[in-house]
């Protein structure tokens, strides 16, 4: 009896250690080398691939050691022939709805690659699907996954720099044609309609995903932008400079999204009033606490391994591991705030 317990229980923590069945929408956007290039922790197991373009899956494929006997041009053969648990949408952000239309109704689990969609309006609708048919929707950046992010909120909620007066975010680079992004990845991301604008969607969400997590999802009072056209020669559709302005009751967010950046940069500076954060990268930060009398240069400690990447994250919400949290980075509030500064900043 002893020995029949033993294997019952071996037998459902060896089932409950399976890895997720997960299919990737969409190779368009260069994001996906981060989960094709994925060492194989057991946590997903990628059983399609839906990219209409074969020389791109094909190129692909070449690169990153998967079989084209798992790419599909549509993503109903792929659902009908390989039964995925969830997606990542690697599509244009204006496909992300289109996701989310199809697979909501069928329980399919849904994470898209920042931002949650191209307007507000998009993104109600994707919400609300989400919410009728059960269905986690998290929306991936990769500043979610920076070590320095975290502890900057610990900071913060421990006192350590006071109450926040003001958080200014550097984000960008050079611009998408200048490093070297694929035809691909151009055709959509420099389209007004597919990517739902220029830097100012493309940098701008970053700021605004994590501005909102800082300050415990209280929506700013007021917006104000100003973008420009500094290259149009290069970005004739979209803007390829924007600086964005969230006033709040006590504090000031200041999200400064460039293609014009001379390198590239995801930075963040977080003053309180009686102390600063920068962080530089994503484990560098500067600190200056309260009482310090000197600035000090620390390494951030890496993030637990359950939730160090957006798809062991995602693997362990939907076995129920993680409760999302209405504030938190990934989930549809947070990225509902998102859209709302966007979309006021536009």
């Amino acid at each position: 009896m002893r020995v029949l317990l033993i294997l019952i229980l071996l037998g459902q923590q060896s089932s409950a250690q399976e890895p997720i069945r997960v299919a990737v929408i969409g190779l368009v956007h260069t994001h996906v080398h981060w989960i094709l290039g994925r060492e194989d922790r057991g946590d997903i197991e990628i059983v399609g691939i839906v990219e209409p373009n074969k020389e791109l899956a094909e190129e692909y494929a070449k690169q990153h050691g998967y079989k084209m006997d798992i790419v599909y041009a549509t993503m109903e053969e792929m659902v009908e022939k390989t039964k995925p648990e969830a997606v990542f949408a690697f599509n244009t952000i204006f496909d992300h709805l289109k996701v989310v239309q199809y697979c909501a109704p069928k329980g399919i689990h849904v994470m898209v690659e920042k931002p949650l969609a191209v307007n507000l309006d998009h993104a109600m609708e994707m919400a609300l699907l989400a919410k009728k048919h059960n269905i986690h929707l998290l929306t991936n950046y990769e500043t979610s996954w920076y070590a320095s992010t975290h502890k900057a909120k610990e900071l913060i909620r421990d006192s350590s720099i006071g109450e926040i007066r003001k958080i200014i975010f550097y984000t960008g680079h050079p611009g998408p044609i200048e490093i070297g992004c694929n035809q691909e990845f151009l055709e959509w991301l420099t389209d007004p309609i597919l990517n739902g604008g220029g830097a100012l969607t493309d940098f701008g969400c970053y700021g605004a995903n994590i501005s909102s997590w800082l300050m415990n999802g209280v929506a700013p009072k007021h917006i104000s932008a100003v973008k420009q056209q500094i290259k149009p020669h290069l970005y004739p559709k979209v803007e390829d400079e924007a600086t964005i302005i969230a006033t709040y009751d006590r504090a000031q967010v200041i999200i400064q999204a460039s293609w014009n950046w001379p390198y590239n940069r995801k930075e963040m500076e977080i003053y309180g009033t009686e102390g600063y954060i920068f962080c530089r990268d994503g484990s560098k930060m500067e600190i200056k606490l309260k009482g310090d009398k000197e600035s000090k240069v620390i390494l951030a400690p890496p993030l637990p391994k359950d939730r160090d990447d957006p798809f062991v994250y995602f693997a362990n919400v939907i076995r129920g591991k993680i409760l999302v949290n209405p504030i938190d980075l990934a989930s549809i509030e947070n990225n509902i705030g998102v859209m709302q500064v966007l979309d006021e900043a536009k």
